[in-house]
């Protein structure tokens, strides 16, 4: 895609199977809003001497790009990606929490904070606050890739950065579980004795 305009008109066949984007294994899962990519679009560039994880990252971009296209497209009223705002963003991160697969704790439930429970609970499922960041860094590198002005990125607008700030927050309070990269400290070797090579 390099415009806008192809963003908003591409996909549009409506006896296209849709299909979403399952952000946690990559995997698609028969729902709408978003058109498997079509046969006819160039595959990503990749030289003989590419890596494959380069390819599966341009690979997952491209579907992320598509299917935020078929949101928009599905829209009521139907968006435009030049009227996309980060409100418009965190709506379609909401949307996706429905197909989310992470158990999230509410504060009444007595496995609040407990990172490994030992029974089922009603609580709901979720996206994983990962996925979420890593889904909104793909997106936001597809919207200037594809013509998008960085001061107009709605993927990085401060509302969306907030609401991932909450989300890690809230998830990392009710499993229990801290995304604080932690340093790993290495085994102190004792000091080398000095040498006695003076001549």
């Amino acid at each position: 895609m390099n415009s806008f305009q192809e963003f908003d008109s591409s996909n549009t066949d409506s006896n296209s199977t849709k299909a979403i984007i399952n952000f946690t294994s990559g995997n698609s899962t028969n729902f709408p809003p978003a058109p498997p990519p079509s046969s006819s679009s160039p595959p990503c560039s990749s030289s003989s001497s590419g890596t494959t994880t380069l390819s599966r990252y341009e690979n997952q971009k491209r579907r992320d790009w598509n299917t935020f296209g078929q949101y928009l497209r599905n829209h009521r009223p139907p968006l435009s990606l030049a009227r996309c705002s980060g409100a418009h963003v965190l709506e379609f991160l909401r949307y996706l929490d429905q197909f989310g697969k992470t158990k999230v704790h509410t504060q009444l439930c007595p496995f609040f904070g407990h990172p490994n429970p030992p029974a089922a609970c009603p609580c709901p499922l979720r996206q994983a606050w990962g996925s979420l960041d890593a889904l909104i860094g793909r997106l936001r590198a597809a919207f200037e890739e594809n013509g998008g002005k960085p001061e107009a990125n709605p993927f990085g607008a401060r509302a969306v950065r907030l609401y991932l700030r909450e989300v890690r927050d809230s998830q990392a309070k009710a499993r229990g579980i801290s995304y604080e990269k932690k340093k790993r400290k290495r085994p102190q070797q004792p000091p080398l004795p000095p040498s006695n090579n003076a001549s």
